[in-house]
């Protein structure tokens, strides 16, 4: 039986060489779990552009949006594992699975392949706010239990949670106000409705170089070269904290490995020019990359992760 099961084995493998040679012959698919216009489709067009370039074959974005993402990543991942359909996911992908029912393992069902971009929120607060750090921001957040609000994308979005998970690590409470999206809740704090605000660099850093709010922090373990002079999170006040906004390639379980390796070599070549680097650089974000292994432990502690951070805070989606 042995003897078998290793003959088998030498085939698979052998037709998957031979498949990944010729590969690919036809057009490939990024679903987008999001509708056209936000980060992950902005992010799924630059990956898809320039693997097309490199790859010889068309990449095209398909946005199947619904279900904060989940609705997308099931069409993708249940499609047939054959390197021809991938799921471009953002970090909400892990936190997904504390707030939805999957018909989906998120990690089980999962072909990691690379990730792309990683960065920091920006920690933001109206400009009537008189704190100009995290250390500051918590001692008003302390003096004043609940005399905060901040805004966020939506109830279990992974802003709500990375500003929960900083609740909890400063050990403060500030009032939640949930929007419909990031917009309205970006215009919400300028307008000083909420007072505190964790965003996308892309989209808050120039409302802070405006004066319209004022950045005190990014999340990420280091300073960002788009603003260097906002310290992190942890060298101003709460230690160890750290939440990295992330988007990278998964498929189903399945695809042969020689595909993973000529998908994640290729990408990861990408994600080394320069071109690229400038395209994410002004998304707020700067390239990743690595093995398929890497992203799936990235991919698995965070959903750990946040499993807790939802079960502590009791946060649900309505």
């Amino acid at each position: 039986m042995k003897r078998v099961a290793l003959a088998v084995a030498a085939i698979a493998c052998a037709v998957g060489a031979a498949h990944a040679q010729n590969y690919p012959t036809k057009r490939i698919t990024f679903v987008a779990p999001f509708a056209p216009g936000g980060g992950t489709d902005f992010i799924a067009r630059v990956a898809a552009t320039k693997l097309s370039e490199t790859i010889g074959q068309p990449v095209i974005v398909d946005n199947r949006a619904g279900a904060g993402g989940t609705l997308g990543a099931e069409i993708g991942i249940k499609s047939a594992p054959d390197g021809y359909t991938f799921v471009l996911i953002a970090g909400s992908y892990s936190v997904n699975p504390s707030l939805y029912k999957l018909k989906f393992d998120p990690v089980n069902d999962i072909q990691p392949i690379i990730q792309l971009s990683q960065g920091p929120f920006l920690v933001v607060v109206h400009p009537s706010l008189p704190v100009k750090n995290v250390k500051e921001l918590v001692a008003i957040a302390r003096a004043k239990p609940d005399g905060l609000a901040y805004a966020t994308s939506g109830a279990g979005s992974i802003t709500h949670l990375a500003t929960e998970l900083f609740n909890e690590m400063a050990g403060i409470k500030m009032v939640h106000i949930p929007y419909k999206g990031t917009g309205p809740a970006i215009t919400d704090t300028i307008s000083g409705q909420t007072q505190v605000l964790f965003g996308g660099v892309a989209t808050t850093l120039p409302q802070a170089k405006n004066g319209r709010l004022k950045a005190i922090a990014v999340t990420t373990g280091k300073r960002i070269d788009a603003a260097p002079e906002v310290p992190t999170v942890t060298e101003s006040g709460v230690k160890g904290y750290e939440v990295i906004l992330w988007h990278g390639l998964i498929g189903p379980k399945g695809i042969a490995r020689p595909i993973v390796d000529r998908v994640n070599g290729d990408l990861n070549k990408i994600l080394q020019n320069k071109d690229m680097q400038d395209k994410l650089a002004g998304d707020g974000v700067s390239a990743a990359g690595g093995t398929p292994e890497q992203f799936g432990a990235l991919i698995k502690r965070d959903i750990d992760t946040w499993a807790k951070v939802v079960k502590r805070a009791g946060v649900k989606i309505e």
